[in-house]
């Protein structure tokens, strides 16, 4: 079925190093740009582009010429393959890490897309903020961490980030719970100009620190 074993193994390597680059671990931003901010590389240029994703996606590309090209049968079926793989791939990597080898704040998956804030006057002066944030602590250990919160995009005004004024907030999840923690204050508003006087916000952002440990998700 291989016909140039060099190339095949070369689409390999060009592959795994797309899916690395991918991953969105343990932030909620990709692996490679996470190791590019360490690293003080730019990760977006002026105009918008993402190098991380430019170099991922033409590395992706790359290995499936290779791999197309050292095969010589069943081509449609390993490209679908392998595209299914770089598409699911990253996900169940990160939830066998977490399962298995993951300790501390990495051992914990935050349901993003199933977090909200809700947030209402209660007078002229004071914005009652409630959020929900689902967790779920693969470890058998106790973990314990602290959440702020921040805008993905940048905004003159401040929704969720409003609740950083009285935290951070404390969180403790027991060995392999599965908790939606309700985070509930009462925000001074009266020295905020332009605030917003309700609302709600799904898909929470958050950052969890534990000691020198930080994740953004």
């Amino acid at each position: 079925m291989i016909k140039n074993k060099k190339m095949f193994y070369t689409a390999i390597i060009l592959f795994v190093t797309s899916l690395i680059l991918n991953l969105p671990f343990p932030n909620e931003s990709p692996l490679g740009e996470t190791v590019a901010v360490v690293l003080n590389i730019p990760v977006k240029s002026t105009d918008g582009l993402l190098y991380v994703g430019i170099t991922s996606f033409t590395l992706l590309m790359a290995s499936l010429f290779l791999l197309n090209n050292s095969i010589n049968k069943y081509h449609f079926r390993t490209i679908v393959i392998v595209i299914m793989a770089a598409i699911f791939a990253p996900s169940m990597i990160i939830g066998i890490y977490q399962k298995t080898f993951a300790t501390g704040i990495y051992a914990v998956s935050f349901e993003h897309t199933s977090s909200s804030c809700d947030f209402e006057m209660v007078n002229k002066k004071t914005l009652h903020g409630e959020c929900k944030l689902p967790f779920k602590n693969y470890s058998n250990n106790d973990v314990k961490f602290s959440i702020e919160f921040y805008e993905k995009y940048d905004d003159s005004v401040q929704i969720t980030t409003l609740m950083n004024i009285n935290g951070p907030y404390e969180v403790v999840l027991k060995g392999n719970q599965r908790k939606t923690e309700k985070i509930e204050t009462n925000i001074d508003v009266s020295k905020i100009k332009n605030h917003i006087t309700g609302g709600n916000a799904m898909g929470v952002n958050i950052i969890m620190k534990s000691g020198k440990k930080m994740r953004k998700l």
